[in-house]
């Protein structure tokens, strides 16, 4: 149904108008019933429905509706399966349909600087790239369903700690490439119909009134056209939000926010033609749900319970595995851990969801018939050790042949509204997991975590399995990955590193309260690590299977490219195992240009495959000029020097298979700016300027400003003459040509050169 907007806004008073800009509750939108303007609702989160008809609060206190609770962020980002996040995305979005919630408020595209984020298992990666592809394929999925999303928390908010206050104060650069990217990708990919501003500042700016953030990247320079909200509580200055570009507060303040936008348009500090244009904004998404009404929409929850399961099976990571898995029929396996009965399989805070099921391991065991005992070792929700406890599993784990120990985190440790401590895992569970490895080396650790842990016992296990917060389905995934009804097919998502002091953030996170300083800057995850070449546990990107896959025959479409060309990159892969099974094939691009300042190799690409034994299949992935790129702040645009890039194709960061190289030639010219500060070294690599210095340097040498070996019996001045030579800025070369040259006259002649 088409609709004049402007018309009907125009119809509407100052004060109806500023009303339209905040919610009416905690969870719906305002209505102006003599206009046809219809109340909605939005409601949490990302992986399931938490629509709360009675009590409403934003942490997931007061409870919600029966719904399905599919796995976490965490979970779904080492799926790597954009197909199964955008089929997750459409369950969600027909339930949302089904339950006549106009909003679901996610997916969350923030970045794991830090594992120790108390929100990490809400979002999907140490990586920008496949943060943005696996958030476009959620917000595919849910808007099929004529439901918006609300992709969050925009932007830079990477911890828990003062996250309403602090100001997160990092580069033009490592925003544009690390924090931003995610969000860019998504929005120019799936177009979600919100986006919800974050808590904190940037650069000194609250998110909720920065016009670079609302208005001159996302809707400028992205093409963003829906309406933007604020987190709950996030308003800072409310008639500076409409300037910047914020659209809509929630929840609502009462009218306290209103009557300050009445006021700013009445006193001339706010132009109303930018309120009408929130109010614009907003009625915009809200009639496209009206008029898309879906009366076939059904919530079967047992039926989407069924596809939480296979989901968390698609999700899971096979960290290790010395053989022993998967297990076989008949062995005698002795389950440890209360997490076998009570999994942890969901986050603490506004996810929580009130679940229609909970299917548990042992229980999932039972039901099949397995021979399967169970000891409570330890509990799910403190860290606190009974001896009796640990000596019953120790003796159950010494009588079976095989002991699976189910470890991780309880909620006290990782929730929203706080940030872990550390990356330990509770005293009392790794007290069990030594002690049963002492007598049972057949031991499998199963892991139920929302971000990495430290597992000081890892090389003594026969296998672990990361099963993150797979959601309501999480127990009987984990029973048919154990027994090889379902083959691990996972990636990690995140670095895990061996201790939490190797993290590039360690000396700059959560920051003194005020401001958190993000020195680290791009080398965020692998990209430090690699950088530093320091050893992490497992690597981005590692994951086991049953079966193993081989590689080759890499080929490039072209060997060259430029700035408007894009190269084809084709790889095969095959199944040379006796199982079927999934291979994530990764590219990677690495500059080797000597440019300063590069990660070793970066994520620009990759594809799930599906292989059955002795099975060969064609990846096929494509690079432009993009993935050469890095944000280049004087340039104010993204940028590739012109030179070789490898192209790298392989199972993990740290397992390149296959490897090409592509000669890219860009058009594009950096800015440069001479003054007496420029360097010879500068000055002789820009082909404008490097004639003028070349003459320059012949009049040096004339001057006796060179070496030979007759005169350099040791061979170090030539080297050292040519470097000092490249550092010599401008303002120094009347001393070393004997007057000849004067900087000024010198400097005025280049920058003509270069306007040229």
């Amino acid at each position: 149904m088409e609709r004049d907007l402007k018309q009907l806004i125009s119809q509407m008073t100052l004060e109806e108008k500023a009303g339209m800009c905040s919610g009416q509750d905690f969870w719906h939108l305002k209505t102006v019933e003599r206009l046809g303007i219809p109340k909605v609702m939005v409601s949490d989160g990302p992986h399931g429905l938490r629509k709360q008809d009675g009590d409403a609060d934003h942490l997931g206190i007061n409870q919600s509706i029966q719904a399905v609770c599919f796995p976490a962020a965490c979970a779904t980002a080492s799926s790597w399966d954009t197909e199964m996040l955008e089929q997750m995305g459409k369950t969600l979005g027909e339930e949302c349909q089904a339950e006549n919630l106009s909003v679901l408020l996610g997916p969350a595209a923030n970045i794991k600087r830090s594992p120790l984020c108390g929100r990490n298992f809400e979002y999907f990666s140490e990586d920008p790239y496949l943060t943005g592809k696996m958030a476009a394929a959620e917000i595919k999925g849910v808007q099929s369903w004529d439901i918006g999303t609300s992709m969050k928390h925009y932007a830079v908010n990477n911890q828990e700690y003062n996250r309403m206050s602090c100001s997160s104060n990092l580069s033009d650069r490592a925003l544009r490439e690390i924090y931003l990217t995610g969000f860019e990708i998504a929005v120019k990919e799936a177009r979600p119909k919100t986006i919800m501003c974050s808590y904190n500042k940037i650069n000194g700016t609250y998110a909720s009134e920065n016009k670079y953030l609302l208005t001159d990247i996302l809707r400028d320079e992205w093409g963003f056209e829906g309406y933007v909200m604020t987190d709950w509580g996030a308003v800072s200055d409310r008639a500076e939000g409409i300037r910047a570009g914020l659209d809509l507060e929630m929840p609502g303040s009462n009218g306290v926010n209103d009557a300050k936008i009445v006021e700013a348009v009445k006193n001339g500090s706010l132009d109303e033609a930018l309120l009408d244009k929130a109010v614009e904004n907003i009625l915009k998404v809200i009639f496209s749900y009206i008029d898309h009404r879906r009366p076939e929409a059904k919530f079967d929850r047992d039926a989407d319970h069924e596809k939480a399961i296979n989901y968390a099976a698609e999700c899971a990571v096979l960290l290790e595995n010395n053989g022993l898995l998967p297990l076989k029929q008949g062995q005698k396996a002795a389950y440890i851990g209360e997490y076998a009965v009570k999994p942890r399989f969901q986050g603490g805070g506004s996810s929580h969801i009130n679940c229609s099921k909970v299917t548990s391991a042992w229980e999932s065991a039972q039901a099949k018939g397995r021979p399967v005992t169970y000891t409570k070792g330890f509990p799910a929700d403190r860290d606190e050790l009974d001896p009796q406890e640990l000596a019953a599993a120790v003796a159950s784990a010494k009588e079976a042949d095989v002991a699976v120990i189910f470890a991780g985190l309880p909620d006290v440790i990782e929730s929203e509204g706080y940030d872990r401590k550390n990356m330990a895992m509770p005293a009392c569970q790794n007290k069990v997991i030594e002690e049963v490895l002492k007598v049972q080396p057949n031991t499998v650790v199963v892991l139920h975590n929302g971000s990495p842990v430290e597992t000081p016992w890892a090389d003594k296990a026969a296998a672990v399995l990361e099963m993150y917060l797979g959601g309501q389905g999480v127990g009987e995934a984990c029973d048919r990955l154990l027994y090889g009804e379902a083959n691990p097919c996972g990636r990690l998502a995140e670095s895990f590193p061996y201790r939490v002091q190797d993290n590039p953030s360690y000396l700059n996170f959560p920051g003194d309260g005020k401001d958190v300083n993000y020195q680290e800057d791009i080398f965020v995850g692998y990209r430090y690590y690699e950088a530093k070449e320091l050893p992490v546990r497992w690597a981005f990107g590692h994951g086991l299977s049953y079966t193993s896959f081989a590689y080759g025959n890499l080929r490039l479409s072209s060997g060259k490219m430029g700035d408007g060309d894009s190269v084809t990159v084709s790889v095969d892969v095959t199944n040379t195992g006796t199982v079927p099974g999934k291979e994530v094939v990764q590219l990677y691009v690495a500059d080797k240009n000597g440019t300063p300042q590069r990660p070793v190799k970066e994520l620009k690409g990759f594809v799930k495959l599906a292989l059955q034994p002795g099975e060969t299949k064609t990846a096929e992935l494509t690079i432009d000029a993009r993935a050469l790129s890095y944000y280049h702040e004087g340039l104010g645009d993204w940028y590739a020097p012109s030179g070789n890039y490898e192209v790298l194709v392989g199972h993990a960061s740290d397992d390149i298979r296959q490897a090409g190289t592509v000669a890219f030639t860009t058009a594009k010219e950096l800015p440069f700016s001479i003054t007496g500060a420029t360097t010879m070294g500068e000055l002789m690599s820009h082909p404008k300027t490097a004639p003028v210095i070349n003459g320059i340097l012949a009049k040096m040498a004339e001057n006796g400003l060179s070496s030979s070996e007759e005169d350099d019996p040791l061979g170090t001045g030539g080297e050292m003459m040519k470097v000092m030579i490249q550092g010599t800025p401008i303002k120094s070369l009347a001393g070393f040509t004997g007057g000849a040259v004067k900087a000024e006259e010198l400097i005025a002649e280049l920058n003509r050169r270069l306007e040229k």
